[in-house]
């Protein structure tokens, strides 16, 4: 069990950047695959990008590849989206989440942040 707290999220204009961050307590989630989902209003929760342990290997949703990069920081037990060329469609909850295997079924994480907030208006 580890406890997870997302932050960074906000309001934006299209085409602006927001980057979320997301802080682990409990216990290290260093030996970890850490991944960001996110919600639309009214949709189910979506992948967006898993990164593994060391941080060298990354994956991407079709949607946000080349405009998203997920990073992380193990020495601060965090994880971090940076998200560009955000547009309407953005708009969601963003969630981070925690898992011993490499997937991208939300279903697979048992960890959950509580939730970041993203809007982008035109």
């Amino acid at each position: 069990q580890v406890q997870l707290a997302e932050s960074g999220g906000g309001l934006v204009q299209a085409g602006g950047s927001l980057r979320l961050s997301c802080a682990a307590s409990g216990r290290t989630v260093s030996t970890s695959f850490m991944a960001w989902f996110r919600q639309p209003p009214g949709k189910e929760r979506e992948f967006v990008s898993i990164i593994c342990t060391g941080g060298g290997i990354t994956n991407y949703a079709d949607s946000v590849r080349g405009r998203f990069t997920v990073s992380r920081d193990n020495a601060k037990n965090t994880v971090y989206l940076q998200m560009n060329s955000l547009n309407r469609e953005d708009t969601d909850v963003a969630d981070c989440a925690e898992n011993e295997r490499w997937t991208m079924g939300a279903g697979g994480f048992t960890s959950w942040g509580q939730g970041a907030k993203v809007t982008a208006s035109s």
